[in-house]
């Protein structure tokens, strides 16, 4: 039973979305990102049934659970060309990973040109990485190599294969769901799980309690460095300082016990910071103004001291004017002094 279903992995078989997503003619970034945003919820409420991928038409968009390690599993399709990989920065928290191949075609049917182009996006950062969006679509044309035309890429009939639909992510991890009355008996022995599938429940519970052991361990340490901290604050003398954690603890503690640790930090900071408005002075004197700290006085002797200085000026300007008009007509006979203008003229 083992060796068949490893088989079938082999072949092409895959945990896929069950439900229909429709056909696309276009898919773009933006539109792949809120898809796979979309799908890392959906996938903790809807199990992934096991199925194979086979000669999917244009516009098909397909999610599948397919861990980072996994190859992509055969799609009936074969193309004349390699497979190329590039990301895309989205936001500043997270990373899309792009894969395309072009001039795809199905051997021994009815294409005339490979004309069929695959395009996969993956979360590396800021999702799961596990879960892949797949869009089939039209992209350039080319002629089929003749030596590939009736070549398969796959043995047909496909392989029946009943295994039970598994849940991917979420609370549910690793559970599978039966069909009713296809449960196995208490004493069959569970059928192998795929490579990088979630562990099974009691696996998961262990690792549950170790990881909440391992966070009460790094909350005692942390109370007992503020104990030193304090009593180094309060004798005088600077706290010795050790040595820091190589950090391995923290990096099987679950995402929960990280986020409730955070929550708590973050609470107990901002509790220094508003227990004074709640609970300090309610009958403080108000604020005095904002020009209190001015003095009119003052401000009113600057002001009279800098008019003067004005005027002053004002003063020594008309009297260098004078003096040039009296000194332009002792000079020059021929210039007359224009009343109306206050200038001369020639």
């Amino acid at each position: 039973m083992a060796s068949s279903f490893q088989q079938a992995q082999a072949e092409g078989l895959c945990l896929r979305y069950p439900e229909n997503l429709g056909l696309h003619r276009e898919i773009n970034y933006e539109a792949a990102v809120s898809m796979l945003t979309r799908a890392m919820s959906m996938a903790t409420t809807v199990p992934f049934s096991w199925g194979f991928v086979d000669k999917p038409p244009e516009g098909q968009v397909l999610l599948l659970f397919l861990p980072p390690q996994n190859p992509f599993p055969i799609d009936g399709l074969r193309f004349q060309e390699q497979e190329v990989k590039f990301t895309i920065p989205v936001g500043t928290s997270r990373e899309l990973e792009v894969h395309e191949v072009k001039f795809g075609f199905i051997p021994g049917s009815a294409d005339t040109n490979a004309w069929r182009c695959r395009r996969r996006y993956r979360l590396t950062k800021g999702g799961n990485p596990q879960l892949v969006l797949v869009h089939y679509t039209q992209g350039p044309q080319t002629q089929i190599l003749p030596s590939l035309m009736n070549q398969p890429v796959r043995n047909y009939p496909l392989r029946i294969v009943n295994e039970p639909a598994v849940y991917v992510a979420g609370e549910k991890m690793g559970t599978k769901v039966y069909p009713p009355g296809g449960a196995p008996m208490p004493s069959a022995a569970p059928p192998m799980q795929q490579p990088g599938m979630a562990m099974n429940f009691s696996q998961q519970q262990a690792m549950v309690a170790q990881q909440n052991s391992s966070m009460e361990m790094l909350e005692r340490r942390r109370e007992q460095e503020r104990a030193r901290n304090r009593s180094g604050s309060t004798s005088g003398r600077p706290p010795r300082p050790e040595d820091d954690d190589s950090g391995d603890e923290i990096d099987q503690i679950s995402t929960r016990t990280l986020a409730l640790n955070r929550y708590r930090r973050n609470h107990d900071m901002m509790n220094e910071v508003f227990k004074f408005a709640a609970y300090g002075d309610k009958n403080a004197p108000p604020p005095p103004p904002p020009y209190s700290i001015f003095n009119k006085t003052e401000i009113e002797e600057k002001t009279a001291k800098l008019q003067e200085e004005i005027e002053a000026l004002k003063s020594k300007s008309s009297a260098r004017r004078a003096a040039q008009l009296n000194w332009e007509l002792e000079t020059r006979p021929d210039v007359t002094m224009d009343v109306e203008g206050g200038g001369i003229t020639a």
